[in-house]
């Protein structure tokens, strides 16, 4: 695992941020914690004391993104990881669809990335030091029926994510797209848990691959299975259950 003296985590307070949080802070980081549940934040913060900070915030509160990524900034002491890992994906019956729910995960799975991503980009840029990671999926490699904006979000953050690492790797700085398959979290719960990895498993992956910037996914065989899946023409990927 790389060493990150300072470190952000937006989407903290549960599943894989907050793992995150937990493997930095016992590597040694100093790890600002991001999240809108503060009595979570602080349960970790007790957890790490001098370690980890709690940063009470709705990341769907956009105007405030600027002022409080400077003043976590100047309270860690610097910063050299952030990691985007705030997502939701409320339960969308077969036949629904729910305006609310879709920019529900636009606003905090895209739009709340944007907005902190867009300040890191830009400390670092100025900089030339630092890891930028996103926690994307692989629910964004197609368009499934299931979960349509779900997979929207995912693509979305996919494509920002690479279009910063296009930008920024001329100037020694990393952006690392992470893409699990389904996690153990709260978000999947109405899920069947059956296969599914751990938080803490996808956590500790993630910070190992942090080291290499592109995109990565968390097992070799979703890599392999994704690179068949994407190259399925579309008339017949409809009319398959995958």
């Amino acid at each position: 695992m790389p060493s990150y003296p300072f470190a952000i985590v937006v989407g903290a307070s549960s599943g894989i941020g907050l793992e995150l949080v937990r493997q930095l802070a016992q590597s040694g980081s100093r790890v600002a914690a991001v999240a809108r549940r503060g009595d979570r934040l602080q349960a970790i913060a007790a957890e790490f004391p001098g370690r980890v900070i709690a940063v009470e915030h709705d990341v769907t509160n956009y105007d405030e993104v600027p002022a409080l990524f400077q003043q976590t900034t100047k309270e860690l002491g610097g910063l050299d990881l952030i990691v985007y890992a705030a997502g939701v994906m409320p339960e969308i019956g077969a036949h629904e669809y729910s305006f609310e729910k879709d920019r529900q995960m636009i606003e905090v799975n895209v739009l709340g990335a944007m907005a902190w991503l867009d300040q890191a980009a830009i400390r670092f840029e100025g900089t030339r030091h630092g890891t930028i990671v996103g926690i994307g999926s692989v629910a964004g490699d197609r368009g499934r029926s299931g979960q349509p904006v779900y997979n929207t979000s995912k693509a979305a953050l996919a494509t920002y994510l690479e279009a910063l690492r296009n930008r920024l790797s001329r100037h020694g700085v990393r952006v690392v797209t992470i893409k699990p398959g389904p996690t153990a979290t709260e978000m999947t719960a109405h899920l069947p848990s059956k296969g599914m990895m751990t938080p803490a498993d996808v956590a500790r992956i993630t910070l190992e691959k942090s080291a290499h910037t592109g995109e990565h996914y968390v097992k070799l065989t979703h890599r392999v299975a994704f690179a068949i899946i994407r190259r399925i023409p579309s008339w017949v990927f409809r009319r398959l259950s995958i």
